[in-house]
């Protein structure tokens, strides 16, 4: 018998794991629906797989759940995914997705094919019923061009798909260079998929870091916090590396899950790393939990000066920061060549500590 979902949700409220919402348990009856489906026709041929003679079965349409940062739709993702009693599904965030594609594309040029987004996309409709992407969002023109084809071949070919976002779909790629070449892809999508809208008033997010201490020093017995505040806003699920392309290279975010990035300061910072990088990290996260900022000075003035880059794209992004530091921002920096020009970046991060900074 299947899991019901609604049953299940109102567990976790009883239990205390979630609190209620009528927006969240108003978005359960759709993904009961796929579910089911998902589930009664886990073996049976579709699409493209159904045979010469067979007629084949229409999938029914996918979901795309879209709402503000926080309201609990990479939570809603989990559940449905999660209790899902199929093999062949896949959830990742959409950025680690994009990059897999990337360089499967780059596999596929390599045997001379005149169209390598097809072996591709056939590739993966052959392992696949469901593909669940989280936090998708465009803002690379390359992946724009792909996006859409690749997400033709793979329902036509009978995937699934449901992907959670925080911007609806006519406001993808928004002001992007040849967007015009963009919306085909938003009509797919319209068309293709429901088209759900999470209109919860609340940040669960911010809810759980209100009130709560963002800046710990010093660093070092700040660890069993920040491994709390992990589990807590990652809902335990288990870190993976989050993979960007800044420039045609790979950028490797160490540990992330939905929405949340976990790295040491020299994880970031002792790397030769530049505005593109932070910039593109800052775009990628909702929640930045940065580990062991050590007293600066001369001594690690390049260190400093990434640290500083990181923070301000990091401030502008409106990125929620919880650090761990070897001291109060005010004496971090307290000596040396870039001393005075610090002073800016502590008055940041103490900003960024506020209850409702990224509300």
């Amino acid at each position: 018998m299947t899991a019901d979902l609604d049953a299940i949700y109102a567990d976790l409220v009883a239990s205390g794991a979630l609190r209620p919402d009528p927006a969240q348990r108003a978005v359960l009856p759709a993904l009961q629906s796929l579910k089911d489906w998902l589930e009664a026709n886990a073996t049976r041929k579709i699409g493209l797989f159904a045979g010469l003679f067979a007629k084949p079965i229409q999938p029914p349409k996918g979901i795309y759940l879209y709402g503000g940062v926080g309201r609990g739709k990479s939570m809603l993702m989990d559940l449905f995914c999660d209790k899902l009693s199929i093999t062949q599904k896949r959830r990742v965030h959409f950025h680690a997705f994009m990059q897999d594609i990337h360089r499967a594309l780059h596999e596929a040029r390599k045997t001379g094919t005149d169209d390598a987004l097809v072996p591709v996309a056939q590739e993966l409709a052959q392992s696949l019923r469901l593909l669940a992407l989280d936090e998708m969002q465009i803002s690379d023109i390359t992946d724009a061009m792909i996006v859409g084809r690749l997400f033709d071949l793979l329902m036509s070919a009978g995937v699934v798909i449901v992907t959670t976002s925080n911007r609806p779909p006519q406001d993808l790629y928004l002001n992007g260079l040849n967007r015009a070449l963009f919306l085909p892809f938003i009509d797919l999508l319209n068309d293709r998929l429901q088209v759900l809208h999470l209109e919860s008033p609340t940040d669960y997010r911010q809810h759980r870091l209100q009130g709560a201490q963002r800046y710990f020093h010093p660093a070092g017995a700040a660890r069993d916090d920040l491994a709390a505040i992990w589990r807590d806003l990652t809902g335990g699920a288990p870190g993976q590396t989050l993979t960007l392309s800044v420039n045609g290279r790979d950028l490797h975010l160490p540990n992330f899950a939905n929405g949340i990035a976990r790295a040491s300061f020299w994880e970031l910072c002792a790397k030769p790393l530049g505005p593109a990088d932070f910039l593109a990290i800052a775009a990628a996260v909702k929640v930045l939990i940065l580990e062991d900022i050590p007293h600066l000075s001369a001594s690690n003035y390049n260190e400093a000066k990434r640290f500083v880059t990181l923070i301000d794209a990091l401030y502008e992004a409106r990125v929620r920061l919880i650090a761990s530091a070897a001291d109060v921002p005010e004496r971090l920096y307290i000596e040396g060549s870039g001393s005075f020009e610090f002073e800016r970046t502590a008055s940041r991060l103490r900003e960024m500590q506020a209850a409702d900074w990224g509300a």
